[in-house]
């Protein structure tokens, strides 16, 4: 203790008198016990009833206590609760506690900080959004003027695909991301909103498990050769490279063909198109780069010495695979200035698939292996094997490959130590496409026949192999050549000349919706 707080301990202590003594008396043990100066236990300690002259020595000592600075204060109330029993420390946190807790997000809006208090609650998910709207009136009405739900949807609609889809196709969107103006609804309206876009995603949860869906077909009528070898689509149309050598582009609304790109003197084999060019090879051994809009051809790339199978290009640099066991590896500068940098070889057959991303490109062939190839330098780094037949299609995205094969079955692998992760088995023909998300994936196989896979419980290794498949869609009457899918539907390319759009939103009979399925634990609470 500092010398000053003893001189004030001592003078308490000393206060003449009998008034004096019965403080010391107060403050002291009686007789046979012993007392420790430092902040330490006290043995044998048993309290005197309290006297008359209780609240005179109480006086006093809170007249003492209050000339003191918050710092002696402090120090001589821990000396008394170091003195005290186990039953008094917990007499005293019952009292303390109902003291230390704040309401501050009343107190902040009295002190001219709303935005902070809004800030804070904007946090929360909607389970406990609902519980503080219960909380008092002033909780309530930091949520309201804050537009705390219409906050909490617009970051859903920012972070998830199937937000953010449901807000275009339903036209909720129009009504996010804006400031506080006459256009905007009160807090009301997203807080009714949000519960319909809960139930919404329920219904196409439950659609995409039990295979509900609404099905649209686009008839291509190819002239000479029938056959959909590659598809890609956007919410406006869809491009398809065809048998017959033909690129056809769709309305994706009316289904209608809007224009035919011709050039290629054999079947288009693969394509990827962004917002300026459309990008196809073909088993004329080029590959041509075309004018999204008008469908001119920009540019053609002669360099492999057989078909093109496979292409991806993003970011400036484009991967092609061929039949002629290579890869090669372009600089994309612009549509018309694109320069090869290097050859891959390692492939003892046809490469049929090729993805990549900022750090690996992966490449499939027919000599049953998958290669993995360092993006920045091109060089091999390690080969996975496990497949028993041929590869004919596979992803790549972060640590992941799914790969299909034509021994019937589908891998999945971690890319960075090699190792095979699952084997999903169902298909009776060769996995010709593959596709997933963060929730499924979707294969089409030469047996015509779509399935649709549990990607979270694939990755479980506890969970049972039969209960992997979630749903088989069998409706094309060929073989399924490419799939492309969202959160919202599967379009699918196959041999028999069609491409099938399955929509799992859009889903009624007769005109009335489907009936849902069991409920399921929503997120959100109603009042």
């Amino acid at each position: 203790m500092e010398p000053e707080m003893e001189d004030k301990t001592v003078e308490l202590m000393n206060t003449s008198g009998m008034e004096s003594q019965n403080l010391v008396d107060d403050l002291s043990p009686k007789k046979n016990t012993v007392i420790k100066l430092s902040n330490g236990p006290v043995v044998g300690s048993r309290k005197r009833p309290s006297e008359g002259n209780y609240e005179k020595e109480k006086e006093h000592c809170i007249a003492l206590f209050d000339q003191w600075s918050e710092a002696d204060q402090v120090e001589f109330v821990e000396r008394l609760i170091s003195r005290m029993c186990h039953y008094q420390h917990g007499h005293i946190n019952s009292y303390l506690k109902p003291m230390l807790q704040r309401d501050f997000i009343t107190a902040l809006p009295a002190q001219g900080l709303d935005h902070i208090a809004e800030n804070i609650l904007s946090f929360l998910d909607a389970r406990s959004l609902c519980s503080a709207e219960l909380v008092c009136k002033e909780w309530q009405r930091v949520i309201s003027e804050g537009m705390l739900w219409k906050k909490l949807i617009e970051r859903m609609v920012r972070t998830d695909p199937l937000w953010k889809g449901l807000s275009e196709r339903h036209q909720w969107e129009k009504y996010l991301f804006k400031n506080r103006t006459s256009e905007v609804p009160p807090n009301s309206y997203y807080h009714s909103l949000y519960p319909k876009i809960i139930q919404d995603i329920e219904t196409i949860e439950a659609n995409w498990r039990c295979g509900r869906h609404n099905l649209q077909r686009i008839q291509c009528r190819s002239e000479n050769s029938k056959g959909v070898y590659c598809l890609q689509y956007d919410d406006d149309k869809i491009i398809s490279g065809l048998r017959d050598n033909s690129i056809k582009i769709w309305d994706k609304q009316s289904l209608e063909c809007l224009k035919i790109l011709t050039g290629h003197t054999g079947s288009v084999l693969c394509l990827q198109y962004d917002e300026r060019v459309i990008v196809t090879g073909s088993s004329d051994s080029t590959v041509r780069v075309w004018e999204v809009t008008t469908g001119e051809v920009l540019n053609t790339l002669i360099h492999h010495n057989e078909a093109v199978l496979h292409l991806r290009f993003a970011n400036g640099l484009m991967v092609t695979c061929s039949k002629d066991r290579s890869i090669a590896v372009w600089d994309m500068a612009s549509p018309t200035d694109i320069s090869l940098r290097r050859v891959l070889v390692g492939h003892r057959a046809a490469v049929n698939v090729v993805d990549f991303d900022d750090k690996y490109i992966v490449s499939a062939s027919g000599d049953r292996t998958i290669k993995v190839w360092s993006t920045s330098t091109c060089e091999f780094v390690r080969t996975l094997n496990g497949h028993k037949r041929g590869i004919a299609c596979l992803q790549y995205r972060d640590r992941l490959v799914v790969s299909g094969s034509s021994d019937n079955t589908i891998r999945l692998w971690d890319i960075e130590c090699g190792a095979c992760l699952r084997v999903l088995e169902g298909h009776e023909e060769l996995v010709r496409c593959i596709r997933f998300d963060n929730k499924r994936i979707v294969s089409g196989a030469y047996d015509g026949k779509i399935k649709v896979w549990d990607l979270q419980a694939a990755l479980d290794p506890r969970a049972p192999a039969s209960t992997l498949c979630l749903r088989t869609l069998v409706e094309h009457s060929g073989r399924v050549f490419r799939l492309q899918f969202d959160e919202f539907q599967i379009i699918s390319s196959s041999h028999d000349d069609t491409i099938l759009i399955w929509d799992f939103l859009n889903v009624s009979t007769n005109g009335q919706s489907e009936g849902r399925s069991p409920s399921r634990t929503y997120t959100y609470i109603s009042r």
